[in-house]
């Protein structure tokens, strides 16, 4: 039977189109769309809230959309153990909610950065990597100007302990540095941390899974859903 995805659409929404036509296109899931104010999840599969400018970004990032109706929905549906991707805005959203740990600030150079960049795998067996290998590189878009993932020593050190870090970034080799961490992000995390079965990440898979525009996006959407990747650039998936 066909998996069925969910994707919330908040006021200021700029991506839920994208990651719509990711999955009801590209990954031929069934795939329905999810206004703020709905609170029925049943028979959703992957709830993925997706990019854009909720609320035009008020107050801070996911500040605002964490208190819409369908929220306490989400908080009821992690902790039933089912599975979501919080893809940049959605990101800070899911932060907002504390179903990931950490916030995000503005980029260290205080500029928004909209470009490819490289990132490494740090796991492969989560849900949502099962289809990568540990340290394979993947060339991906950000478009963010509060991707500075940013949490306490003693936070980070849970992540680390726990192995909660899916990826980070690196040069085209894998290789680790400032330069490549060009965000200011702590520990160079990519952002993408996974806590339960909530996931966040700052790149842009959503933007990434078409074989015409090289992406390497697919394999980390299909995972988990036993989708075939159709025309997504087959070589790694990602997140």
């Amino acid at each position: 039977m066909s998996k069925q995805i969910g994707v919330i659409v908040f006021p200021g929404s700029n991506c839920d189109h994208d990651a719509y036509h990711a999955m009801s296109k590209i990954m031929s899931s069934t795939t329905k769309f999810l206004w703020h104010k709905d609170t029925d999840l049943s028979g959703i599969d992957l709830l993925i809230i997706p990019g854009g400018f909720s609320y035009g970004d008020y107050l801070r990032s996911g500040a605002i959309a964490r208190f819409s109706p369908i929220m306490k929905s989400v908080v009821d549906y992690v902790e039933s153990g089912s599975p979501v991707m919080g893809i940049c805005n959605g990101f800070q959203i899911l932060l907002e909610a504390n179903l990931l740990p950490g916030a995000m600030l503005h980029n260290r150079e205080l500029r928004f950065v909209c470009k490819n960049v490289d990132i490494r795998v740090e796991r492969s067996d989560s849900i949502f990597t099962s289809r990568l290998k540990k340290g394979d590189v993947l060339h991906i878009p950000v478009s963010h100007g509060e991707g500075n993932y940013f949490i306490e020593d003693e936070g980070l050190k849970q992540l680390q302990d726990n192995n909660q870090v899916l990826f980070r970034y690196c040069d085209a080799d894998g290789n680790l540095s400032e330069m490549t961490n060009f965000n200011g992000s702590v520990d160079k995390t990519e952002p993408d941390i996974t806590d339960r079965t909530a996931r966040g990440l700052d790149t842009r898979t959503d933007s990434a899974v078409a074989a015409d525009i090289l992406g390497v996006g697919g394999d980390v959407l299909s995972a988990h859903h036993n989708i075939s990747p159709h025309t997504v650039c087959a070589a790694v998936g990602v997140a």
